[in-house]
């Protein structure tokens, strides 16, 4: 058990920041004081405001480093590192999606923005989600990319990998190495390990109910070889409004894209062609009549 858990966040960390070296160049970066939290934000690019979560033991461009440059071409990117992340400091407090959601919703009053596209992977999907049940008024579009809003979400075998993980485990990696050169204390890294351990190991339980309210068109991109259960992905995307035929019954607000080949780190590293096909499309369709509000 040991030797595959080592080998899988092994392989994490690698794919995680092989290749990520974004060439665009930052236009605004900057800390929004929180709820205690000194979070980093870059800003690139001008129009429609969408925001990016990163996945865990990540930062902002070791999730989004080939995605920024091209969604920045036709909106406005605000990119935040989470809780305890790259360049934002950890506090005394634990990990939680609902914690995270509200750094990020009190990051954008700051920033003045009003209402974003929300886009999260992996753990920050859980966040995005969260800031769709929580802060409803500010996402205006989700997307949502190999994440769970259940613990039976997940690969039953993961989870028992999971409590194994110990700091050392990354020495040496791609993942650790850019750590130590972007944290405000890198002698952090350890706790930082075991706060998103406990994270990933608490019963995640979100009622399908919270899920099925959520107001804001959603999209869920997962892999066919994810960490997440395609039954799983199938449940989410029923309570989001689809399952039904749209030929009779019309096309749901929200979609589902199963990506071919493709593992829980692939989603977001080996598949951006795809997903720079898609979302910009989900993104500027019309929001449908049932999301409008009122003028």
């Amino acid at each position: 058990m040991h030797k595959h858990i080592h080998s899988l966040m092994l392989a994490l960390a690698f794919f995680t920041m092989a290749g990520c070296r974004s060439t665009n160049k930052t236009e605004t970066h900057g800390y929004a004081s929180v709820n205690g939290l000194t979070m980093y934000y870059e800003i690139h690019g001008t129009g429609r405001p969408l925001v990016l979560l990163h996945g865990a033991y990540s930062s902002i461009n070791g999730s989004f480093g080939k995605l920024i440059p091209e969604l920045a071409k036709h909106r406005q990117v605000i990119a935040v590192d989470l809780q305890g992340h790259g360049r934002t400091a950890d506090i005394n407090r634990p990990i939680t999606y609902e914690r995270m959601a509200d750094d990020v919703a009190a990051a954008l009053k700051q920033l003045k923005i009003d209402t974003a596209d929300v886009f999260g992977y992996s753990m920050g999907g859980g966040v995005a989600l969260q800031m769709a049940i929580r802060h409803p008024e500010q996402v205006r579009k989700l997307i949502v990319a190999s994440a769970t809003f259940n613990s039976g979400g997940l690969h039953p075998e993961l989870v028992p990998m999971i409590k194994t993980i110990q700091p050392e485990v990354f020495d040496g990696s791609p993942m650790k190495k850019e750590y130590d050169s972007l944290a405000p204390n890198p002698q952090d890294w350890p706790m930082l390990v075991r706060k998103l351990v406990a994270l990933d190991t608490t019963v995640q339980d979100w009622p399908a109910a919270s899920i099925q309210a959520i107001r804001s068109p959603t999209f869920l991109i997962f892999g066919d070889a994810d960490a997440v259960r395609l039954e799983h992905a199938v449940e989410m995307f029923k309570l989001r409004g689809g399952g039904v035929m749209g030929d009779l019954a019309g096309l749901p607000g929200s979609q589902l894209a199963i990506l071919p080949h493709c593992s829980h780190v692939g989603v977001i590293l080996e598949h951006t062609d795809q997903l720079l096909a898609m979302i910009p499309s989900f993104l500027d369709a019309p929001m449908p009549a049932a999301n409008k509000k009122p003028s």
